[in-house]
């Protein structure tokens, strides 16, 4: 198996986030109040084992030095300087059991966190593919609850709860930026909780190696004051735009009678299938196929023309189109906004 170069557009999709939110992904560039405490936990834990070797090294160094000053030689037989050397293992294995106890314990009360309830937490179902993220917002009223890919928005300043779902391999749920990162495992359920304080875009990645394209299987999470989010909300509940021209109306037709009604949605069509990402607003969406391309006319185009060399191995079959198809295809999803 030959090993495949880093494409352009992916390395942008990691680089262009930064100009908008954070300058890398990093969890040494906190956003919320778990990461933060993440990155307490990193520098305690760096700073404990740094003196601990510090240490190791001196007394390295001194044995070496009395050895070449010849003051290994042996000496006579004194109970008193017999038991120095036992008393300093035993002084060593005891601080050895309380810095790991303390490092367990520190560790142990900055994780649970993590999964922390909260009665007012939005609550988002994550379900994890080869190799796509699908978030579905959940609410009480089921004609509320709304479906998104590979894009997540969250209000600034409150808790957000994200319970993990794989229907095929182990990911894992990633966000330096905001919190640790969760394991999704198939038939398990797990959850995290994040809270991001400021606004920025925070970019997610998946943290287990779940296949050939593991690499290319990122997220966005952008975080914005509460009115700008309800005001999203409100956008993603609504059906997908009437097609604005005759291209895009042309689009629509090809779209709904070829085999992409099967497997994607588009709300206020026929389009209901499951098997894909929903597309009712796709071209919102800053990028697209889980951070690989920008969204633009051309990405859209050259995805549906061709995924497997995009990114080989995902589930969409190609669709044979014409030229002319292929262009009225993506002008209507481009309006899909």
């Amino acid at each position: 198996m030959t090993a495949r170069p880093l494409r352009l557009p992916a390395l942008a999709a990691v680089l262009a986030c930064g100009g908008c939110g954070t300058p890398w992904q990093s969890a040494l560039h906190p956003g919320g109040a778990q990461a933060g405490g993440l990155l307490d936990l990193i520098t305690i834990f760096t700073a404990v084992c740094g003196i601990v070797w510090l240490l190791v090294m001196i007394v390295t160094l001194l044995t070496l030095r009395r050895r070449r000053a010849g003051i290994e030689a042996p000496l006579p037989r004194d109970e008193g300087t017999e038991r120095r050397p036992r008393r300093a293992v035993q002084a060593a294995v005891a601080t050895t059991v309380v810095i790991i106890a303390g490092l367990t314990l520190l560790s142990f009360f900055v994780t649970r966190g993590l999964t922390a309830d909260d009665p007012q937490a939005l609550v988002v179902r994550v379900r994890a593919y080869q190799w796509w993220w699908e978030f579905t917002y959940q609410d009480p009223r089921p004609d509320q609850a709304f479906t998104v890919a590979n894009e997540i928005h969250v209000p600034v300043g409150r808790p957000v709860r994200f319970l993990l779902e794989a229907p095929d391999v182990i990911h894992s749920f990633w966000v330096p930026s905001l919190a640790g990162k969760q394991d999704l495992i198939p038939g398990r359920s797990n959850e995290i909780t994040l809270v991001a304080d400021q606004p920025g875009v925070y970019r997610g990645q998946c943290a287990q190696f779940c296949g050939l394209q593991h690499a290319h299987m990122a997220f966005l999470v952008i975080a914005e004051p509460p009115d700008r989010f309800a005001a999203w909300q409100v956008a993603q509940r609504q059906p997908a735009p009437e097609p604005a021209t005759d291209e895009a109306s042309v689009g629509r037709r090809i779209f709904l009678a070829r085999q992409c009604a099967a497997c994607h949605t588009i709300q206020g069509t026929t389009a209901s299938g499951t098997l894909g990402p929903d597309l009712t607003h796709v071209a919102s969406r800053r990028y697209i196929a889980a951070g690989l391309l920008p969204t633009t006319r051309g990405s859209l185009a050259a995805w549906t023309a061709d995924p497997q060399t995009l990114k080989p191995g995902n589930n969409m079959p190609m669709v044979p189109l014409g030229s002319d198809e292929l262009s009225a295809v993506s002008a209507y999803l481009t309006s899909l906004r």
